[in-house]
């Protein structure tokens, strides 16, 4: 039992070193990390593990936790404020395509076939690379296209259509619960939101999952239970 009641307390220990760690590291998506973002977080994982289950000498791999944490912290801040650091750290894009020119060395560099480059192509919604102007391999491992101006979409601009700008969604109702804060913030009261209710032919707010706010004068409004047809 006592080992037990110890390996509870250092997995609980090795949680909280981790979250404050992540804290200071910053959090990142899998796709958004670079190379040394992901050694140091396989790195710090495997500690943890170790810190759960130590129960004779927990010191060790907390200060392994700690120290690489600390180190990623410092060349995290290093690479904000030196270019050169960045580079070494993080990589430069590289041009893998440009001109209807595919450049070899630096696909080499990247660690890409041509299979590979024509599978990112595809991914990215490009079958025919006639319609790209430049393929550019990201330090975090995407790779991001410039198509051709006759082949990239239409804008509006384009058209010579000036559309109404649109803006994010605010949630004014969730779970049946009226958002009292984001319905103050958006200028709003809640008997202006009752009555768009009303006006949609909900009683009150208890029989919506989910109602949005998009800056006009109506509510985007889901029921809590689909309506029955007659």
């Amino acid at each position: 039992m006592e080992q037990i009641g110890l390996t509870i307390l250092t997995t609980l220990l090795s949680i909280g070193v981790l979250f404050l760690l992540t804290k200071l590291m910053g959090a990142k998506q899998v796709s958004q990390m670079t190379m040394f973002d992901y050694v140091v977080g396989i790195t710090i994982g495997s500690a943890a593990a170790e810190l759960a289950t130590e129960l004779e000498e927990p010191a060790k791999p907390l200060t392994a936790l700690v120290v690489y944490g600390i180190v990623a912290v410092c060349i995290s801040f290093l690479t904000l404020k030196s270019f050169k650091a960045r580079n070494v750290v993080t990589g430069k894009p590289l041009i893998l395509l440009e001109n209807g020119v595919i450049y070899r060395d630096n696909l080499k560099k990247a660690k890409l076939d041509l299979n590979e480059f024509l599978t990112y192509c595809r991914i990215g919604g490009w079958f025919d690379l006639n319609q790209l102007q430049t393929a550019v391999f990201e330090h975090n491992g995407t790779v991001s296209f410039l198509p051709k101006e006759a082949d990239r979409p239409a804008t509006p601009t384009d058209l010579n259509l000036n559309p109404k700008q649109s803006q994010v969604q605010t949630p004014f109702i969730m779970d049946g619960k009226l958002m009292a804060n984001n319905v103050r913030q958006a200028g709003k009261e809640d008997d202006w939101v009752r009555r768009a209710l009303l006006r949609q032919g909900y009683r009150d707010e208890s029989e919506v999952f989910l109602a949005l706010w998009d800056g006009s004068e109506t509510l985007s409004v889901f029921p809590m239970k689909p309506k029955q047809d007659l």
